[in-house]
């Protein structure tokens, strides 16, 4: 897809989501995420289908297709919704697990730098990582200890979603490796994985906050444990 082209997509995306713009939303919604680029007020659920219409209309039905359409759509948005439809466009079933999008996913993390836009990400790092764990785990271990605080929080929770397939020494050596940090986007996200995968096993994460809990924040703690009781 050219340049003119990748300005069209996001021309046509503007042009369906602005009739679905919901009145006061989009300057809540800036306040709300705290970011400096705009929003058009159109709730996310309409984004989603509004994406997923465009990609099917545009004949995005190839892999290949959808990767050049979500790059364009990334690299031209001038609002948050569009970074959103780019991330939908990503979701299909043909994009799952495909390493091609390994550098636009990379791309959405250190580009889009915010808890939205990253978590927005943890499902395709888990897609990945399930299909192609040679690559994609030693990438989460080095992002685990990475200077950019949103590679870390992607390496804690790229297995949110993959229950009894959660690599736990993996999950041990990112929670391991961000124990000491103060952000409270990392604090969160610790506590936020362990209660997760608290669901397939809460032996294991009991076990874990019990080991590490002197040094775990109270948050990553609360979070943790929100549905499991103390840690004995």
């Amino acid at each position: 897809m050219d340049v003119a082209a990748e300005r069209a997509a996001v021309d046509l995306l503007t042009a369906r989501l602005l009739p679905l713009v919901v009145d006061g939303k989009a300057a809540a919604a800036q306040a709300y995420m705290k970011t400096t680029q705009p929003f058009l007020g159109v709730p996310l659920p309409e984004v989603r289908r509004v994406a997923r219409e465009l990609a099917r209309d545009a004949g995005a039905a190839s892999a290949a297709d959808r990767l050049a359409l979500a790059t364009g759509l990334w690299s031209n948005a001038t609002h948050r919704e569009h970074w959103y439809a780019a991330q939908e466009v990503c979701a299909a079933a043909p994009c799952r697990g495909r390493l091609e999008f390994l550098p636009l996913y990379e791309r959405m993390v250190t580009e889009g730098a915010w808890w939205d836009i990253v978590d927005g990400c943890s499902r395709r790092y888990g897609e990945l990582l399930r299909a192609h764990p040679e690559t994609i785990a030693p990438m989460m271990r080095q992002w685990s200890r990475d200077a950019n605080p949103w590679k870390r929080r992607q390496s804690m929770i790229c297995q949110l979603h993959l229950g009894a397939g959660t690599d736990t020494a993996l999950l041990d050596e990112a929670l391991l490796a961000n124990l000491g940090d103060p952000g409270f986007f990392i604090r969160k996200a610790m506590g936020w994985a362990l209660r997760q995968y608290g669901k397939t096993d809460p032996g294991w994460v009991r076990a874990w906050v019990a080991g590490h809990r002197a040094d775990m924040s109270p948050l990553s703690v609360r979070e943790a444990l929100r549905h499991l009781g103390e840690a004995t």
